[in-house]
């Protein structure tokens, strides 16, 4: 791997080339996240784009090498199945499944199921089930004919640490600006059971203190405009937990959920986010 030489943003791009793989893979920037350009992005600055595999690079690919490179460490058993390049250590059982490039410790087992571009640590189980978000769970229940995605069920986990009483979004698997993208033309019943127990801090109670919700809800993705109706349920709680509280929320085209603690009071929070997904496929 190699950095390439310090590159301007061309007017009207927000990403960059970053690096170099040894294979002469281009991976790009936005200034902050290493990702895989596009076509558009890729050859407005000089590079090739390879259909076939997705890929940006400094020269043309070699078929032989590629492919050695695309399964290093991955188990295929069944026919049709795909692992694009950067792909390893990925398991897959069944038929004609897809796994993006640059993702990897992914386990498919079905048919005609996907796991998106750099996701890592997937499970996915049934027919057209659809990854896309890093350490999720996706059951994919359709048929032949249905869109990938179309109906399915999706866990992940959302987590934060909260030291004052103020609102905070919570990211999925507690990574800084990760959260779950919704569809469009989506419609997504999401039941959260929340946890959130007190580790630290000098305001009032004590370490050890805790609270429970459910948090549950549709989210709807209407052509690119995301809307939200919720509720909240209390299950249990211990000590002073009376400003504690969830709430799921719309960020952009994400679902996220929202979180609020107690000044001067450390807590560590987790939801455990299950959504049942209906993508329609039309415009909704």
């Amino acid at each position: 791997m190699s950095k390439v030489a310090t590159i301007p943003y061309l007017t009207g791009f927000d990403v960059k080339p970053s690096f170099t793989s040894s294979l002469g893979v281009v991976t790009f920037t936005d200034g902050t996240n290493s990702l895989r350009p596009n076509q558009l992005q890729c050859e407005a600055y000089g590079y090739t784009y390879d259909k076939a595999s997705g890929t940006c690079s400094i020269f043309r690919h070699n078929t032989s090498l590629n492919s050695s490179f695309s399964n290093e460490r991955n188990k295929l058993q069944g026919t049709g199945n795909t692992t694009e390049t950067g792909t390893n250590n990925t398991y897959i059982i069944g038929e004609n499944n897809t796994v993006k490039g640059f993702s990897r410790n992914n386990i498919v087992v079905g048919n005609n199921n996907e796991i998106a571009n750099g996701v890592n640590n997937a499970n996915v189980y049934g027919t057209l089930g659809e990854a896309t978000a890093d350490n999720s769970i996706v059951l994919g229940g359709n048929v032949a004919a249905d869109l990938l995605g179309e109906r399915q069920s999706i866990q992940v986990i959302y987590g934060i640490q909260t030291t004052n009483g103020t609102n905070t979004i919570s990211y999925l698997n507690n990574t800084t600006d990760k959260l779950l993208a919704v569809p469009e033309n989506a419609v997504m019943y999401f039941h959260a059971d929340v946890i959130a127990v007190r580790v630290g801090g000098t305001g009032t109670g004590s370490v050890g203190n805790y609270a429970s919700w459910v948090e549950r809800g549709v989210i709807i993705n209407e052509s690119g405009t995301l809307s939200i109706k919720r509720e909240r349920d209390a299950i249990k709680s211990n000590g002073p937990v009376t400003n504690w509280q969830p709430t799921a929320i719309v960020s952009g085209t994400n679902f996220a959920m929202r979180v609020r603690g107690a000044t001067d009071v450390t807590i560590e929070w987790c939801s455990n986010i299950t959504f049942t997904q209906i993508k329609t496929g039309v415009a909704l």
